[in-house]
């Protein structure tokens, strides 16, 4: 099924950094039109849902019945020079994590019995409380789960991952590549500490008793509330942001709806220089297209196009001396030791016109002895 769609004008009064709610409902619509046809025609043929994921994806464990849809923001500059794994949260108007059956893991400082005893309080929502189905602290993390079997087995047993704020930048070397090679369940940080922990901090309580410390259970109940309504992103070097903002199962509106807010906040909080350093917007699935959702008219960075405005007498200058440069280079002879050929590459060149010089005198010496040998047998 071909996926067409347009990107609309904007009215010349409007600001052009500004996602075109048409644009984004059309896109949106035929996003989720394409998924689930191609959703029924693998049921119709007998094939495994689950094959609609890309092959090595990073949602390879998502759930056969929610295909993701993410969301693609190219940058026109880098969006940071190094890897961040610990990711942040952006809030979206609808949860991808509503599914009442999705267990979750939530893991702690230590030890973890403060956590138990909030999750177990009669004041901590009962719908929350029995979605989680483990708690573990760190260091009986790093006790269980040592080999890579038993990762990709914890993995394997729960749909979410939460972890305390406190401890959530150990857990890649804690975890390892089963969890962080993909973004789909990467742990999502919440903030339990109590918010008396500067006032804590101040009087010079021992650290071990500072990482115990939790907040009440209607606190730590709003923060996993908060974490499950929000969608994580991940930093990684370079000019794009993938971000997953919705599920097959979505209408186009509620897609829309997350597109847009995740979008805005994604470029607020992460991109240097806002709307003006943002490229393009495109929303696809693992295995669909990727259709246009904002596209920029201007694809150069503003204070490029500024540098190069405010030196344009300069960039000028250059390019007549790079002309005249040339036309001196040209009436240079070959083999002149001066000039940018000079060093390591010039006498490497020379050194091999001279091996070229000797083996062409040694052939000619053998054709003149080969001569000469037929003339003498001749006589």
């Amino acid at each position: 099924m071909a996926l067409t769609t347009h990107v609309s004008q904007l009215d010349k009064t409007q600001t052009p950094y500004k996602i075109d709610p048409e644009q984004a409902l059309r896109a949106s619509q035929a996003l989720l039109k394409h998924v689930k046809a191609e959703v029924k025609k693998l049921q119709e043929s007998g094939q495994k849902r689950n094959l609609l994921a890309a092959e090595g994806s990073d949602d390879e464990d998502e759930a056969a019945d929610a295909q993701p849809i993410w969301l693609n923001l190219a940058t026109k500059q880098y969006i940071t020079d190094k890897h961040r794994l610990k990711p942040s949260k952006i809030p979206v108007p609808h949860s991808l994590n509503t599914n009442e059956n999705a267990t979750i893991c939530l893991i702690t400082t230590d030890p973890q019995r403060a956590v138990k005893n909030a999750v177990a309080d009669a004041t901590f929502p009962s719908s929350l409380s029995t979605r989680i189905t483990r708690i573990i602290g760190l260091s009986k993390l790093l006790a269980r789960y040592k080999s890579y079997e038993q990762r990709r087995q914890l993995l394997a047993e729960h749909d979410i991952f939460l972890a305390d704020d406190r401890i959530v930048s150990r857990l890649p070397k804690v975890l390892g590549k089963v969890f962080y090679k993909g973004t789909a369940k990467r742990p999502i940080p919440i903030n339990i500490a109590p918010k008396d922990s500067n006032r804590e901090k101040s009087k010079k309580v021992p650290k071990e008793e500072r990482e115990a410390a939790v907040a009440s259970p209607t606190v730590v109940a709003k923060e996993i509330e908060k974490a499950l309504a929000c969608v994580p992103v991940t930093l990684s070097p370079g000019y794009n942001i993938a971000v997953r903002v919705g599920l097959e199962s979505f209408t186009p509106e509620q897609l829309q709806d997350n597109v847009t807010a995740a979008a805005d906040a994604t470029i607020q909080k992460h991109v240097v220089s806002g709307w003006k350093n943002v490229k393009s917007i495109h929303i696809k699935s693992p295995t669909s297209l990727a259709l246009p959702v904002w596209l920029a008219d201007d694809l150069w960075a503003e204070n490029t196009k500024a540098a190069v405005t405010e030196n344009a007498d300069v960039a000028g200058t250059l390019q007549d001396m790079d002309r005249e440069l040339s036309g001196i280079k040209r009436k240079r002879k070959v083999n002149t030791t001066r000039g940018p050929q000079s060093g390591e590459r010039k006498k490497v060149r020379l050194a091999e016109e001279k091996v070229r010089e000797k083996e062409d005198a040694a052939g000619r010496k053998e054709r003149l002895s080969a001569q000469k040998a037929s003339v003498f047998e001749d006589d």
